[in-house]
């Protein structure tokens, strides 16, 4: 059950019309490679899915339509966010139902939340299935940052298995993880976001990558994850260093952004990100374009 969430976890983006009509056609052209290439677990729905944005109806057929196109070759872990705790474990259990592996939870929020408001929200939702549950501890969206206490006292409710943590704001990964290593479980798992710091997480010793690149170049991502848990430190900071441009355009222009308009440049969807999100401008597509040639992605 723990095992669900180490190595690199794809996250893809959700295609889908100006209505939120999710396009399942094109999810499943989009989890294909997934799959051929050998990434460890699908993360249907999350930030880069852009769940917010998606009805009950849509997310529950974007379930059941990866479900069918993977055919339980790869892990299928589903983001259930939501506003209210009593929706998100009606999320929680529409993506059991429709055939997801595991779950991952953010604490979305209008109103800041205190710690225990996240806390017995994550109770409530790790108490609707039987699912493993990975918290997403992602302040940049959800304006909520877990503290190691409050990670802890997590750790031991039953389902909830894993955390997707973001960057350190130091940058000293090393450090970070010995302090969760030391507060949680030692069989809890840990794993990053945040592509372009993840390459020194995994050599640090992180169980896992929760990766936008491998949502849409799996290929890259399998072989830099492999590299850094074989203990080939060397050749995952020479891979890390070839996607450095395609990370300067993450950070400048957000992941989300680019990884619609790589998914556009490689013909795998025409979908744009859900407004007001903006797609990128063409000097922009320009610039990936070259990066992914580069890459041998185009």
């Amino acid at each position: 059950m723990r095992n669900l969430f180490q190595g690199v976890s794809a996250f893809p983006i959700t295609p889908a019309d100006h209505a939120g009509q999710v396009d399942t056609d094109a999810l499943c052209r989009l989890l294909k490679p997934l799959v051929h290439d050998g990434v460890s677990s699908i993360g249907l729905l999350g930030s880069t899915g852009t769940y917010a944005y998606l009805s009950r109806q849509e997310r529950r057929r974007a379930i059941m339509a990866a479900a069918d196109c993977i055919a339980d070759k790869t892990p299928l872990i589903v983001g259930v966010g939501a506003l209210r705790t009593d929706d998100a474990r009606t999320f929680a259990c529409d993506a059991r139902d429709a055939g997801a592996d595991g779950l991952l939870l953010a604490p979305m929020s209008y109103t800041p939340l205190t710690e225990e408001e996240v806390y017995q929200h994550f109770v409530a939702v790790a108490g609707a299935t039987d699912l493993p549950l990975c918290i997403y501890n992602n302040p940049g969206t959800t304006h909520f940052s877990f503290g190691t206490d409050l990670l802890a006292r997590l750790a031991t409710v039953e389902n909830i298995t894993a955390v997707k943590m973001p960057l350190p704001a130091d940058a000293n990964l090393a450090t970070d993880l010995h302090r969760l290593r030391q507060a949680l479980p030692s069989d809890f798992i840990i794993g990053y976001s945040g592509d372009w710091g993840c390459a020194s997480a995994l050599i640090a010793g992180a169980d896992s990558w929760f990766s936008v690149l491998a949502g849409v170049l799996p290929a890259h991502a399998v072989a830099l994850t492999r590299a850094a848990q074989t203990g080939d430190a060397t050749a995952a900071r020479a891979l890390d260093a070839r996607l450095t441009p395609l990370w300067t355009l993450f950070k400048r222009h957000g992941s989300l952004r680019v990884v619609y308009a790589a998914a556009n440049l490689t013909g795998l969807t025409n979908a744009e990100p859900p407004r007001p999100l903006l797609p990128l401008d063409q000097p922009v597509r320009q610039e990936l374009s070259a990066i992914l040639t580069e890459l041998g992605a185009l």
